[in-house]
């Protein structure tokens, strides 16, 4: 997975800084409305696994918070390290979590496709979720039972059923900043969505995320030992916040 640097000014991901980050009072509460049955096939895309879900009916929607139009879930995915030390993409206070999981949407509103929502500054809204180290999680081992068939590259297995609200926690309060796509091309076209409350994941769960490879059938097997592209420079962005912390406070 590459992490090189794109010649922007909203790259991702981001540290956030907690005693910077602006209390908004005009930041909605999150509306998620999953269906779990909306979940179609899980595929190895080479720097990490997918989970897709079906993209015509808008059974799985996200609005509210910082968002003005209503997003369609497209697919959620994970970042790791090559140890449970680190692996999230943003960290906070300078401090990063073992993993980190993102539940990826497009604007249905204003776009025709996923594609072309990339191409534009509000056309994607990804929430992102911190891991920690702890007890095993049975959500994730609904996720993790389908990786030995998609062990290699552009393979992929269907999924019939994956309940993503039972993997989020139970306090919604975020983050939110405007960002870019943390993978190639690194489009400027993300709305952030970073919740404070963490989940757990165990150590052999995060080992069976590193046993999946980045090569093909055909290919000498090579795992996915870290796929977290490296912090990149604020320039100037503001981090709001959707509860008070007692810090700076913004009524925009």
């Amino acid at each position: 997975m590459s992490t090189s640097s794109f010649q922007g000014h909203y790259q991702s991901p981001i540290n956030i800084n907690k005693e910077l980050a602006e209390y908004d009072s005009s930041l909605k509460p999150l509306e998620i409305n999953y269906d779990p049955k909306s979940a179609i096939k899980i595929v190895n895309v080479g720097h990490c696994f997918n989970v897709e879900f079906e993209d015509t009916k808008g059974k799985s929607v996200l609005t509210g918070g910082p968002l003005n139009e209503v997003y369609r879930l497209l697919q959620c995915h994970f970042h790791w390290g090559s140890s449970d030390i680190e692996g999230s993409e943003h960290s906070i206070d300078g401090i990063k979590y073992p993993s980190e999981m993102h539940l990826v949407h497009w604007n249905v509103q204003k776009y025709s496709s996923a594609a072309e929502a990339a191409k534009h500054c509000n056309g994607l809204a990804v929430i992102g979720v911190f891991l920690e180290v702890g007890k095993r999680n049975p959500g994730i081992e609904n996720i993790i039972d389908h990786l030995d068939n998609i062990k290699t590259k552009g393979k992929e297995d269907t999924f019939t059923e994956l309940d993503l609200l039972s993997l989020l926690p139970k306090d919604l309060q975020y983050w939110t900043y405007p960002g870019s796509l943390t993978v190639a091309p690194f489009s400027e076209c993300v709305t952030w969505i970073i919740l404070k409350e963490t989940i757990t994941i165990s150590t052999k769960q995060l080992e069976k995320f590193r046993s999946v490879l980045c090569t093909s059938e055909n290919e000498d097997p090579c795992p996915i030992l870290k796929n977290n592209r490296c912090i990149q420079p604020l320039e100037g962005r503001i981090v709001r916040s959707s509860w008070w912390q007692n810090r700076t406070f913004s009524t925009t």
